[in-house]
């Protein structure tokens, strides 16, 4: 028996419109070059105070439509460059903000591409009819210098496989950023994974407790002894805690704002150069409680790394760091609940091939066991999930990814068994979705790929990203993508 997927009409597109707005420092475009910013104030400063005004009101304009609050935004810009400017340079108001709005451009989020998503139940199901389904769909959206940033989309899956999505709201934010409480145990691990064991990591195992602030951190660090400071390893050390905790942090959206206007934009050094690849699951713990967690991919412009979204409400998010052997390179996806009592995971740590881990602790991953490697003439490149495991009365199952000749990407699947989940009792023998014939051509050709389905009933609703061109949405049932496994 052939396992078969329903290609739906429906097709996301990158949408250019789809902009924010970021800080703009003219001549550091690169970061090799110097900043102009001195050379620009002072052509603002040269102008009369009307030209000034008319200046101001025709870009607020131009683009008040196209975000939340313009001025507040070049006010903020205005107050990052304000240090070129001497104490008792007695600005207007409008001055002040025509000079935040020369240091602030736009960012179309997906001006490049639009892939890789992820789909899960909405956590407000109000409304819906009988058989439906409210989902978020996470999105990799890519722009100019492919920067990777997290957005949404949200509609219904309904009886028979149809599927619809809400239209996009004109305006999108990226939300305010503020510090996290932070976990001794996490800085531990990153000192360790990174070889920092010297005397002034044991300080900190010493005199932080197991959770703290910022202005402890900053309060311990500043009372370091000046001879230990004096070390050039401790300057490192330093230097890498601060890191970690700027890597660390919460995000929080206006309350007014919808899920499908938000994005979860860049913030930590970990991720400057993007977040990539969100594997949303809805997981719930042993007492009934139920949060969103998603792992993706942070890229530094270097290194990559798997990181931890948690949020309730796909309204405010707090971002962290994982760490061990197991927690790296790309394609970590979490189980939707605890085996044995333990968070367990799908890892690719070695870059080529799936394994699973489970740990205590939801940001330390060690231990990995293998449960596939390359072996097929369709994935001798590498193996990896497709998202989350999905549970089902037979067994885990794990939609999966295979890369063949050409760099070509291909989906499968595996069911686990739900006791012992590095034990693989059954696979699909063929690929169950391959790029059609409309899909071959994008920003990355020849894949098909997905960081997770939906299942609801028997219908397992698989989105995917085209040759990072276009996100298609297909389903299939589940019965008999289990029956058509090879056990």
């Amino acid at each position: 028996m052939n396992a078969r997927v329903t290609r739906s009409p429906l097709r996301l597109r990158p949408d250019p419109r789809r902009v924010i707005t970021k800080l703009f420092v003219p001549g550091e475009e690169v970061p090799e070059h110097e900043s102009r910013s001195a050379a620009v104030i002072r052509r603002v400063m040269a102008l009369d105070e009307d030209t000034a005004c008319a200046a101001l009101e025709r870009t607020v304009r131009l683009f008040a439509g196209r975000h939340r609050d313009v001025r507040v935004t070049f006010a903020d810009n205005f107050e990052s460059v304000s240090h070129r400017l001497s104490a008792d340079a007695g600005l207007s108001e409008s001055r002040r903000l025509l000079i935040g709005a020369y240091f602030t451009h736009e960012y179309a989020v997906e001006g490049a591409a639009l892939c890789n998503p992820s789909m899960v139940a909405h956590p407000d199901q109000s409304g819906t009819a009988p058989g439906q389904v409210r989902f978020v769909l996470s999105v990799r959206g890519i722009g100019e210098g492919h920067l990777s940033s997290i957005g949404f989309r949200t509609g219904l899956a309904g009886p028979g496989g149809v599927l619809t999505v809400d239209p996009q709201p004109g305006i999108i934010s990226t939300g305010l950023h503020r510090d996290s409480i932070y976990e001794k145990s996490l800085f531990q691990g990153k000192l360790a994974d990174r070889g920092h064991d010297d005397e002034v990591s044991a300080v900190l195992n010493r005199w932080l407790p197991a959770k703290f602030t910022g202005a402890e951190l900053d309060e311990l660090l500043a009372g370091l002894h000046p001879k230990l400071v004096a070390r050039q390893a401790a300057h490192r050390t330093v230097e890498l805690v601060r890191w970690i905790a700027a890597c660390n942090y919460t995000t929080e959206f206006p309350e007014d704002s919808v899920v499908s206007g938000r994005v979860l934009w860049p913030i930590g050094p970990s991720e400057r150069h993007g977040m990539e690849d969100a594997r949303f699951v809805l997981f719930t713990d042993d007492d009934g409680d139920q949060t969103y967690y998603a792992t993706y991919t942070a890229y530094d412009g270097v290194d990559v790394a798997p990181q931890l979204l948690q949020t309730n409400d796909f309204r405010t998010f707090r971002v962290s760091q994982t760490t061990g052997s197991a927690a790296r390179n790309k394609g970590m996806a979490l189980f939707p609940r605890r085996i044995g009592g333990r968070f367990a995971a799908l890892s690719r740590g070695d870059g080529e091939s799936t394994a699973v881990t489970t740990t205590d602790d939801i940001r330390t991953w060690n231990d990995p066991r293998p449960v596939a490697v390359p072996a097929r003439d369709w994935d001798l490149v590498q193996v990896g999930n497709c998202g989350s495991p999905i549970e089902t009365p037979e067994g885990w199952l794990v939609l999966t990814h295979g890369v063949g000749p050409m760099r070509l990407y291909s989906m499968g699947a595996m069911l686990l068994d739900l006791d012992e989940p590095w034990k693989v009792l059954a696979t699909l023998p063929e690929p169950l979705l391959v790029p059609s014939s409309t899909e071959r051509d994008g920003y990355v050709p020849n894949v098909v790929y997905s960081c997770g389905g939906l299942l609801y009933d028997d219908t397992l609703v698989i989105p995917y990203g085209a040759s990072d061109a276009t996100i298609g949405l297909a389903t299939t049932s589940v019965s008999a993508l289990v029956d058509a496994m090879e056990r």
